[in-house]
């Protein structure tokens, strides 16, 4: 393997990453100079989406790619036993998954990686969260491509018609990410101003928000990459969002002053302020409002005569 493309993959790696010598066993989180002797490993950073990877589980996964008229693989990371293999895609620009990214370039993203998985035949129900291990002796890896790729150079390849709908993301990878943070973000901008909680109390609620709209997926996200994005956004609310922060924009934006100028503004755009009365239907239905007297006067003059 290209020591350039291996020393790219270690360089991207989390300083914490999820690894794990046996799928079975579970996940377990240390520093990478660990991680990195497991067989599987968490190869994006929590926040940044540095590669698109694939895993495609069928003999001559690591090859058939050009069958498929697919943009070459970065890196493919085959096992020797079954043909099956991880295909690695590595971006020039990392797609933040930040509460605080911008939620368009993310969806770009999703409907790239959702077309490209069509286009590979890749399996639906990946999580995307951790892959094999190209420092490993275990797997057969390659090199196909070593220059970076940018979405667009990727979605030149590809119909994103399908992929690319504004409403609805794609259930698989970076959809399932971008419609679970879009979400519970939202959510949690309401939610946090209704006692303003404690951060412990308040990471568990967004985990439990975050768990219930992964529950919705036909393929759920892994608990551990769920846990990720509801700690992410418990973290940037927690931060921002604090009972100071939101009575000072409350002084801002309504103080005794702005309201009076909105209101006299308000007042010139209806020509006179208020709901006008119409004397056709309500003054017909209340007419001492014309005397200008009481209700009682009115029935009472009315009584008498006068």
């Amino acid at each position: 393997m290209s020591n350039v493309a291996l020393k790219l993959f270690n360089d991207r790696l989390p300083h914490k990453p999820y690894f794990t010598d046996e799928l079975q066993c579970g996940l377990r989180i240390a520093g990478k100079e660990r991680a990195i002797l497991a067989k599987y490993i968490q190869f994006n950073q929590p926040h940044a989406q540095f590669w698109l990877c694939f895993d495609v589980d069928r003999p001559g996964a690591a090859i058939d790619w050009s069958d498929c008229n697919a943009p070459a693989p970065t890196l493919t990371i085959m096992n020797k036993a079954n043909g099956h293999a991880h295909l690695l895609y590595a971006l020039k620009t990392a797609v933040r998954t930040a509460p605080d990214g911008k939620i368009k370039p993310l969806k770009y993203a999703a409907a790239v990686e959702s077309a490209l998985r069509e286009k590979l035949g890749a399996d639906v129900g990946y999580s995307g969260l951790i892959c094999k291990n190209p420092n490993h002796d275990s797997w057969q890896i390659a090199v196909w491509q070593p220059e970076l790729y940018t979405l667009d150079w990727l979605a030149d390849s590809l119909d994103l018609k399908s992929a690319n709908d504004k409403d609805i993301l794609p259930d698989y990878g970076l959809g399932r990410n971008c419609t679970l943070f879009d979400k519970t973000r939202k959510w949690a901008y309401r939610a946090i101003r209704q006692g303003w909680p404690e951060y412990e109390q308040w990471l568990q609620a967004c985990y439990e928000r975050a768990s219930a709209h992964n529950s919705m997926f036909t393929s759920p996200l892994d608990g551990n990459e769920v846990m990720c994005i509801a700690k992410s956004i418990a973290k940037w609310t927690n931060s921002r969002f604090t009972i100071e922060n939101f009575n000072e924009y409350i002084m801002r934006t309504h103080s005794s002053n702005l309201q009076s100028i909105r209101g006299s503004v308000g007042g010139k755009l209806s020509h006179g302020g208020g709901r006008k009365v119409s004397y056709n239907s309500e003054n017909q239905r209340k007419p001492w409002l014309l005397q200008g007297v009481s209700r009682s006067s009115y029935y009472r003059n009315k009584k008498n005569g006068t």
